[in-house]
C-alpha cells in the first residue's frame, strides 16, 4: 500500500465523527468508525444505505452539527455519496453559519 492509499483510507477528525454518526444513528453494531473508508460510498455497493437512511442522517446531521441540510438541494444526492464528502459539506455549511 502506498501513501495515497494510506491517505484515501485514513480519517480526518470530522470524517472520523461523521463515520461514528452513521453507525450510531443508522446501528450498525457491527461495524467500527474505521471500517467505513472516507471514499467508501455509503449507498448502493457500497455501505448498502437507502433513501430512508438518508433521511435519518441528514435528521442526525442538523441535530448534531446545527446545520441546515435540504432535501430539495441540487447536489444533495453528492454531498451524500462518502463519509469525504459528508465531511466536506458539513465543513462548508458550519464555515457558511459562522460568517
Amino acid at each position: 500500500m502506498n501513501a495515497t492509499d494510506t491517505a484515501a483510507l485514513a480519517h480526518t477528525a470530522l470524517e472520523q465523527e461523521i463515520a461514528q454518526l452513521v453507525i450510531d444513528t443508522l446501528n450498525l453494531e457491527d461495524l467500527d468508525a474505521a471500517d467505513i473508508p472516507p471514499a467508501q460510498p455509503l449507498f448502493g455497493e457500497g455501505l448498502g444505505l437507502d433513501s430512508v437512511d438518508a433521511l435519518e442522517l441528514a435528521l442526525a446531521l442538523q441535530k448534531r452539527y446545527g446545520i441546515r441540510v435540504e432535501s430539495d438541494a441540487k447536489h444533495a444526492r453528492d454531498h451524500f455519496a462518502t463519509v469525504a464528502n459528508l465531511a466536506a459539506y458539513v465543513a462548508s455549511q458550519q464555515a457558511a453559519c459562522a460568517s
